[in-house]
């Protein structure tokens, strides 16, 4: 039997991108997501026949990734750093426009529990007990925290105009 079973390499190839899009959603950083993603997989590949054999692997892939991602919150090695130099900035003709940038601000401000729970619940469509079981926490906690989440998208999206003539 090959060290790297064809079924694995399969599951990887065929989820990356989705995965890639949940990571940045939740961490708003694509190279972030893109370490979330990988070490899931590697963490995946060390247990694949044990999950695969428990039945979906989906479920389980998310919740590593949701904490790998709570976990960078946890540790000051993987915080930015702040530095004297300022990164060049692009001219103001090139800065994005439209409700999606305004949203991943949002997004960003929102406390990491909040993103957790609003990425699995609206963008993974989970419902309030799937996304409780990947949280590993209370269906009363995923509603708070997605209500939470959901108002301050609102004010954020409001504030900046995005919203202009639809209803709050």
């Amino acid at each position: 039997m090959s060290e790297t079973p064809e079924d694995f390499r399969e599951y990887a190839a065929a989820r990356r991108s989705a995965l890639r899009r949940t990571a940045f959603l939740l961490c708003g950083d694509w190279h972030l997501a893109d370490d979330l993603v990988q070490d899931a997989l590697a963490g995946l590949f060390v247990r694949w026949r044990r999950v695969r054999a428990g039945g979906d692997v989906d479920p389980y892939v998310r919740r590593m990734l949701v904490n790998g991602y709570l976990a960078t919150h946890r540790r000051k090695w993987r915080r930015e750093v702040a530095t004297a130099e300022l990164p060049d900035v692009a001219d103001g003709a090139a800065e994005p426009d439209g409700t999606r940038e305004v949203l991943l601000r949002a997004l960003a401000g929102l406390q990491p529990s909040q993103r957790a729970v609003v990425v699995l619940r609206y963008w993974e469509d989970l419902s309030v007990e799937q996304t409780a079981a990947a949280l590993g926490c209370s269906t009363g906690n995923v509603k708070s925290q997605a209500s939470r989440g959901l108002a301050h998208l609102r004010t954020a999206l409001a504030t900046s105009g995005a919203l202009e003539g639809e209803p709050v």
